[in-house]
């Protein structure tokens, strides 16, 4: 951000008196809540910071790093007592307290917008380094970020910042915002694009190269009956022969060419029965691996059209979480798995992975599913007795978006899983419910 913007937007910072909340959204941002509902995201990412505002921004997961612990106890409900542009300079410092039954403890929240150097650093009264977004060595830069050491200043700009009068800075900020998201989900909708298509060439390619159910048991019928054949000819069949010349049952002549010779009779014709049984058995199970590709190949499509309908970054975050390191942890590949705030989320792409949901799911959980129609299953994981409507609401928007691309009003009904019963396969019965709509017409 440019320097004239930030003493604009400092001096906007100073009419609230209180940090309502204060967490990580993702790995670089961070949402103040002033004043009960003013909210203002601190976008921290190196060489691209920025302070924007936003009808809302989905947190990717809860934080539980050891800044996030000392974010939380030093500046929820906490007084600001001051509000200032550090030294002239690209650093926003905030002046906090919060009373405890002892004495008023006194800490400086550091927002640093100073290019590569980035940070969010969190001071005592003594200018102690208690805790920082990135802790920085000597080895990097001459100015030590770390737990327990003393904060050296930055030194002041060898210029004079140009000015960039603003004419509304809660206008500009929520112009940052859109600018900002306008690129990035640009580049972000068109990389996923790629991927999802990239995964829905091979699907049909592998449904269009799958076996002809006809040709199949047309195999298995001619096997069947070449080894019937061959147990008729034993006593005219020579060892080590590769073509055949046999009598038919209605008095022709069958010529059969064997792809390998064979030292006994007798295994020509358990080729030919083993070649059959394979064949009966590769038809029978066809229309299982169709069911499956046809449903991996609708929900790879179903995932494309949500990714075109995202209005924001924050929503292709939840699309696509991060991966898991632990390679030894087996997944479902019937079940999409989407992590809201730290909710694990599930819903089944096809008849599998929804009776998989239904029997895996603990009691307290939350299971959803459009109302009076067929619909993908969805379930939050959760042990509270109550959940956040935002967590229910956009499980239930993934409820919508994984079962149809029509844009219209959608009822979806929750409940615990407990309320469910499952009568076969995946079809269910529930009683006790809440029901919430869900527009795909508004923007998200």
């Amino acid at each position: 951000m440019k320097l004239s913007h930030l003493k604009q937007v400092v001096t906007y910072l100073q009419n609230f008196k209180k940090i309502s909340a204060i967490y990580r959204v993702s790995d670089s941002i961070v949402k103040i809540a002033f004043d009960k509902d003013d909210e203002i995201y601190f976008n921290m990412t190196r060489s691209n910071s920025s302070m924007f505002k936003c009808a809302s921004y989905s947190r990717s997961k809860v934080y539980n790093a050891p800044f996030d612990v000392v974010l939380a106890k030093r500046f929820n409900r906490s007084q600001v007592q001051s509000v200032e542009l550090l030294n002239d300079d690209k650093i926003v410092r905030f002046k906090t307290s919060v009373a405890s039954a002892y004495k008023e403890e006194v800490t400086y929240l550091q927002f640093e917008f100073t290019g590569k150097y980035t940070n969010i650093i969190i001071l005592d009264e003594e200018n102690l380094v208690l805790e920082a977004l990135r802790h920085v060595d000597l080895f990097s830069s001459f100015r030590e970020v770390r737990v327990g050491q003393k904060l050296l200043d930055v030194p002041n700009a060898p210029f004079v910042a140009k000015e960039y009068p603003l004419d509304d800075v809660e206008a500009f900020l929520y112009g940052v915002y859109e600018k900002e998201q306008s690129g990035k989900l640009d580049a972000l909708k068109s990389q996923k694009r790629a991927l999802l298509n990239k995964k829905l060439k091979k699907l049909s390619k592998l449904y269009k190269n799958l076996d002809d159910e006809e040709k199949l048991e047309l195999e298995a019928t001619r096997s069947e009956h070449y080894g019937n054949l061959v147990l008729s000819n034993m006593h005219k069949i020579k060892p080590y022969v590769k073509n055949l010349v046999l009598d038919d049952y209605d008095g022709g002549i069958v010529e059969v060419k064997l792809d390998k010779e064979f030292s006994n009779v007798s295994d020509i014709s358990e080729y030919f029965f083993t070649k059959s049984k394979k064949a009966k058995q590769k038809a029978l199970s066809l229309h299982i691996q169709k069911d499956s590709l046809a449903s991996k190949i609708k929900h790879t499509e179903l995932f494309m059209s949500t990714v075109d309908d995202a209005k924001d970054v924050a929503k292709i975050e939840l699309l696509f979480p991060k991966q898991l390191k632990n390679k030894k942890i087996k997944t479902d590949d019937s079940i999409e798995v989407f992590w809201i705030e730290g909710y694990k989320v599930q819903l089944g792409k096809n008849e599998k992975g929804n009776i998989s949901v239904l029997k895996n799911a603990r009691a307290k959980d939350i299971w959803l599913h459009l109302r009076d129609q067929p619909s993908t299953h969805v379930l939050i994981t959760t042990d509270k007795q109550s959940l956040p409507m935002n967590i229910i609401e956009s499980a239930a928007r993934l409820c919508v978006d994984f079962t149809t691309t029509s844009k219209d009003r959608y009822l979806v009904d929750y409940t615990p899983r407990r309320e469910v019963t499952i009568q076969h396969g995946a079809n269910v019965l529930y009683n006790k419910y809440k029901t919430i709509e869900i527009d795909t017409r508004s923007k998200l």
